[in-house]
């Protein structure tokens, strides 16, 4: 059990409940080739858990009988995975949206220098982590020199034409605090990006999504050992907003480990919160192929209140314009 669970589950957050199924979030394996501070996931090159090419199949199915209308592939680093580019292909030929979160540093990985073409070959949107638009930052996040080969992976994208006005390869970049702090307004913070990163490295981007940090797995416990974990839960509840919880990401998308197991999203899924109110204690995909999860609760905690804190904070960014 991770030490904040037990914390988390103390706290009362509203009740929720699912709306349709409209995407499917699938963490593919939890090796990467960083380990970054604020990472929910605790991934890193030493992790070994990976999706099989079974469950791949499993999740392929899952697209085509379900009718869902876009596929989110996480990781760790998701093109670490031996699968990944057979999932992708299989994917966009049933007209599958296709989500790759992208760390950016992974196409100068030996083997992967192929990597934008193929993404641009697939019209793959890519989602990728960029914490800040300065060097100092982001190295300090996520390892000595990842801010320069972040860039030029932007760059080579953009050769690509991902990002570019008229173009339809979507390139989205995304932001994390670096401490136990809210993001800033979102719009204000991607202006400051586009005309920090286009002046300086030329690059062009679609948008910005910042995300709060959420108080698990790495985060979280470096929260405990400075003794920050309390206030910024404290920050998180005070700053909830009701009107933010209609936006949450887990009433339209269901999440899936590396094993196939079911999770009403990436956070529950690190804590080990399966779907609650099934006939298994821990469903699996290949058992809800036919099941209707429309109306059905929705597992919380403590840590939800990262969603919903607040311009609210979800997998596709801010929910709210911060001004409202």
């Amino acid at each position: 059990m991770h030490p904040t669970l037990p914390l988390l589950e103390k706290i009362a957050f509203p009740p929720l409940r699912r709306a349709a199924l409209d995407t499917l979030q699938i963490n593919v394996g939890y090796r990467c080739n960083q380990s970054c501070v604020h990472c929910h996931v605790a991934a890193g090159p030493n992790r070994t858990e990976e999706m099989s090419g079974a469950v791949i199949d499993t999740v392929l199915a899952f697209l085509e009988r379900r009718r869902i209308t876009t596929l989110d592939i996480t990781g760790g680093a998701p093109e670490l995975n031996p699968h990944f580019r057979r999932l992708v292909t299989a994917a966009r030929d049933i007209g599958v949206r296709v989500m790759d979160r992208c760390n950016l540093t992974i196409m100068e990985v030996p083997g992967h220098e192929d990597l934008a073409d193929f993404l641009a070959g697939q019209q793959v949107e890519i989602v990728a982590s960029l914490p800040c638009y300065s060097v100092d930052n982001v190295d300090q996040q996520r390892g000595k020199g990842v801010f320069d080969a972040s860039i030029r992976g932007l760059q080579a994208l953009n050769a690509r034409g991902y990002g570019r006005n008229g173009s339809d390869l979507v390139l989205n970049l995304v932001y994390n605090p670096q401490g136990p702090s809210l993001p800033p307004p979102q719009q204000t913070l991607e202006a400051d990006y586009k005309r920090v990163l286009g002046e300086q490295h030329g690059v062009v981007f679609n948008k910005l999504y910042t995300l709060a940090n959420m108080p698990i797995q790495r985060f979280g416990s470096m929260l405990i050992s400075k003794q920050q974990f309390a206030p910024y839960l404290r920050l998180l509840q005070e700053s909830h907003r009701d009107d933010n919880l209609d936006g949450v990401m887990c009433r339209n998308l269901i999440s899936v480990d590396w094993q196939g197991y079911v999770y009403d999203c990436d956070f529950n899924q690190m804590l080990d919160l399966p779907l609650p109110h099934m006939k298994s204690a821990r469903p699996h995909l290949a058992d809800l192929i036919e099941v209707d999860l429309t109306g059905s609760p929705i597992r919380v905690a403590g840590h939800c209140f990262g969603c919903t804190a607040g311009q609210g904070s979800s997998c596709g960014g801010a929910l709210k314009d911060a001004a409202e």
